[in-house]
């Protein structure tokens, strides 16, 4: 009975150990059966069974980050995959420390993939949470970053595109508005005059698209609408551009009315005589003839035939021009003692041009004043021929214009003058150029080509008649009129006053060339011309503002050609003050006739 009870209960505590055993056998078999294809990163696409109950551990975002870095690390550094999303994209994928949080329903395929792969699925996530790994930065870094690359190949960007959309949008919506019948009021007609005011309002306040507000945007498609109806209602196309042909011809008419109005203007206010020059000749001239005639002679008068001094020549009716003229050469002259200033004027002015240097002195400098009238050897009709049928500008046909044709007559005892016209401002020493060599030749100037084709003899030249064409090259370069050195010994061995005197009866009978003295000196001293340097003299100062400062302080003289002369109102601005710092306002005549800087 004993054994019998031992065996039951050694019976039930086997089946006892069988009952635990056999379970925990069960399950480590399964167990090892599995671990090998993790060890292995195998893959199964198998939609049933254990694979599809399985579901990896979560990982921390950190860790991910981690195990990317060894992954990186492990096998080199690998070009991330080039997954594109659109920016709606983005707003579907949330961001959180938990990896499985990021799932947007749109990539669920390219996620699913990459959560099976343990160590791929920081790279997965950072892909499509749009975040490189360190790996990926480094990487990034080492190809020179491929974004900045490609922003710097765009195209600057286009500040005021919208702006001149706009413009456009203003020609047409005037041009579908000359559709419409005169007396026409219709509700289109009404609505294109409106946006074409907002436009217009819009545009004059805004430079670029930045400087547009949101309403203007708002008129700005508002005439977008208006437009769309417009061309509903005139869809005639050819009709349309004969509209904008007959608009452009009128535009242009009245540009070229306007600058033919502004020329005009210019040039009479150019040959107007300021109110306060002529308020300063009066009374120098009421002054002047006060004087005895004792107290009328300047000092030095033994240096004007002196031909060891440095003579200079100028023809003016202008006493300010003048004085800046002889101030500026004596105050940048290294020996202004050995200055001669020759300045020839009309018998109106010359009182006042006596009584001013009469005051105002130019230290150890000589001046000797000259009027023209008083020269016996000019032809009686002297004024009348320099008249051009046709020509309106005095100037041009001024007798002081033309009489630098005749210095050696003038200076009979002269061998070298420099002529300087009145609308220069002398910068430097001018001594450099009585030493010049002009290789036996009569006039030594600047050359205004510098392969400009508009600086050539054919601008100013007639070459259609036959005598023109047969002595002189219409390609010639012309040199400038305004600070000439001239070699009167030259000038008598050529006869060349005579050749003045021939081409100015030649011209009285047919249209050789263009008004002024520059043309006929041209053919006057053709060949006869030695260039000089560029430095000794720039022009243009009274032409436009175009030339730089740094151009204008290196040259030896600056010349205020053309109408904007600085003693005038409408003189450019910024060139003034090399013209007005040679004037001393604060004398009591400039005040009186209110004469200012």
């Amino acid at each position: 009975m004993f054994h019998r009870q031992k065996r039951s209960r050694a019976l039930i505590l086997a089946l006892l150990c069988v009952s635990v055993f056999a379970p925990v056998v069960f399950i480590s078999t399964k167990i090892l059966d599995f671990t090998p294809s993790l060890e292995k990163e195998e893959f199964f696409d198998d939609s049933s069974g254990i694979v599809r109950s399985f579901s990896p551990p979560k990982l921390s975002a950190d860790s991910l980050k981690v195990n990317s870095i060894e992954e990186d690390l492990g096998h080199g550094l690998k070009e991330p995959e080039g997954f594109v999303f659109k920016d709606k994209d983005f707003h579907n994928i949330g961001i959180s420390g938990n990896a499985s949080a990021v799932n947007p329903p749109t990539l669920d395929g390219k996620l699913n993939a990459g959560v099976q792969n343990r160590n791929g699925v920081g790279r997965e996530l950072q892909k499509q949470n749009g975040s490189a790994s360190v790996g990926d930065r480094v990487e990034g870094l080492a190809n020179g970053s491929t974004v900045e690359q490609k922003n710097k190949r765009q195209p600057p960007p286009v500040i005021d595109e919208k702006v001149k959309t706009m413009e456009d949008m203003l020609i047409m919506a005037k041009a579908y508005l000359h559709f419409a019948p005169a007396s026409s009021n219709s509700r289109l007609v009404r609505e294109l005059k409106l946006r074409i005011k907002e436009i217009e309002r819009v545009v004059s306040q805004a430079n670029k698209d930045s400087d547009l507000s949101r309403s203007a945007l708002q008129k700005m498609k508002a005439m977008e609408v208006s437009l769309s109806k417009a061309s509903k209602a005139y869809p005639d196309c050819s009709a349309m551009a004969s509209k904008l042909r007959a608009m452009m011809y009128n535009n242009e008419e009245q540009l070229r009315a306007q600058k033919g109005q502004v020329s005009y203007l210019t040039q009479l206010a150019a040959r107007t005589f300021p109110k306060g020059l002529h308020c300063l000749s009066m009374k120098l001239t009421s002054e002047y003839f006060s004087l005895q005639f004792e107290e009328r002679e300047f000092p030095r008068r033994q240096n004007v035939q002196n031909l060891n001094l440095n003579h200079y020549a100028i023809f003016s009716d202008n006493i300010l021009a003048c004085a800046v003229v002889v101030n500026s050469t004596v105050s940048t002259s290294k020996e202004p003692e050995k200055n001669v200033f020759h300045v020839v004027t009309d018998s109106v002015n010359f009182p006042a041009m006596m009584m001013w240097f009469l005051l105002n002195p130019p230290g150890q400098a000589t001046v000797h004043i000259q009027n023209f009238e008083d020269f016996k050897w000019l032809p009686s009709d002297y004024n009348s021929m320099l008249k051009q049928q046709g020509l309106r500008d005095p100037r041009f046909s001024s007798p002081l214009n033309h009489l630098r044709f005749y210095l050696p007559e003038i200076f009979p005892y002269l061998n070298k003058i420099l002529l300087l016209d009145h609308d220069v401002v002398v910068q430097r020493d001018l001594r450099g150029l009585w030493n010049l060599d002009l290789k036996g030749k009569v006039n030594g100037a600047v050359d205004i080509c510098r392969g400009e084709s508009s600086h050539r003899l054919e601008t100013l030249v007639n070459f259609s008649d036959p005598i023109i064409a047969k002595n002189f090259h219409p390609k010639k370069c012309i040199w400038a009129f305004g600070m000439n050195m001239f070699d009167l010994q030259a000038w008598r061995r050529h006869g060349l006053s005579r050749v003045y005197n021939k081409w100015l009866q030649l011209g009285k009978r047919r249209q050789l060339w263009k008004a002024g003295s520059l043309p006929l000196g041209q053919l006057i001293f053709y060949n006869q011309t030695v260039a000089l340097g560029r430095q000794w003299h720039v022009l243009g100062l009274g032409l436009d503002s175009i030339i730089g400062k740094s151009e204008i302080e290196r040259a030896s003289v600056i010349h205020y050609d053309g109408n904007l002369k600085p003693w005038l109102d409408i003189a450019i601005g910024k060139y003034k003050n090399y013209w007005t710092k040679f004037l001393d306002y604060d004398k009591p005549y400039f005040q009186q006739c209110n004469i200012h800087g």
